[in-house]
């Protein structure tokens, strides 16, 4: 007797339907394999965790020579058996992720695919670049600011010296360098949704103050240290990114116009 594997309906057009079981066993392949690429990376940051966790170190350090009335030394502080191992483990995990972003990109697009004309999908790789390089950016933006950013937390802490033990440095970079990489991300939203018809370029132009205020106040909020420094670094590429956006937007939907019309099938 001869067993047939089951497989997954493929769709070619929007006009196709999927049942809720199909969309929940896509949705579950594309977490596991995301999972798989995440963990696959994490292994990757273990393995050279030293010169990463040094690397990482550098603003800090570079703080700690440039202020010596900081009282801070060019090493980190351990107060407890386990606070090694968890950053580690922590700078594993993000690592891990960062990796494993083009994988995990990719397969968010595969799993949003059915929903997009054919003439459409042929922007998969420009979205996986683009949003891979935006975010690499936006984290080389956090980590550059990153010195100014911890002069402004201790020069404002009063007289204190500074010990940072490793687990709490890594976090705040870690989360820091997450937030700008999301936060540049905002630009290839805005086209997506642009280039589904959601929003268009001239409602993007007629909210322009609206966004100032919106950029400003997200900037703000997911800026954890709290700086002008990491406001500024956020807010201006973010507004700058709003504007590329609508000119990307114009482009595209024209684009797109000139596709239907020559294919209208």
């Amino acid at each position: 007797m001869k067993l047939k594997r089951s497989t997954r309906a493929k769709l070619s057009t929007p006009d196709d339907r999927m049942t809720l079981v199909e969309h929940l066993g896509e949705l579950r392949s594309r977490i596991i394999k995301s999972l798989l690429a995440v963990t696959l990376g994490a292994l990757v940051m273990f393995l050279f965790y030293d010169p990463i966790l040094t690397f990482l170190a550098q603003p800090y350090f570079d703080v700690c020579k440039a202020h010596p009335e900081f009282g801070c030394q060019e090493k980190f502080l351990i107060t407890g058996p386990l606070d090694g191992f968890s950053t580690r483990i922590k700078v594993s995990g993000y690592g891990g992720l960062v990796v494993a972003l083009p994988v995990v990109l990719w397969q968010v697009w595969r799993f949003i695919t059915p929903g997009l004309h054919r003439n459409e999908k042929k922007y998969a790789v420009p979205f996986i670049i683009s949003s891979v390089a935006l975010f690499l950016f936006g984290a080389f933006i956090a980590y550059f600011t990153m010195p100014y950013a911890i002069e402004f937390l201790i020069g404002y802490s009063g007289p204190v010296t500074a010990a940072f033990t490793p687990n709490k440095y890594v976090s705040l970079l870690s989360i820091m360098m997450l937030a700008f990489g999301v936060g540049f991300l905002f630009p290839v939203l805005l086209v997506f949704l642009q280039l589904v018809s959601v929003i268009t370029p001239k409602q993007l132009s007629s909210w322009r103050r609206q966004a100032i205020v919106v950029v400003v106040v997200t900037a703000a909020v997911i800026t954890p240290s709290g700086d002008p420094y990491s406001l500024i670094a956020l807010a201006v590429p973010m507004y700058v990114f709003y504007e590329c956006s609508i000119v990307i937007g114009w482009f595209l939907t024209r684009n797109r116009r000139k596709d239907l019309a020559a294919h209208p099938g």
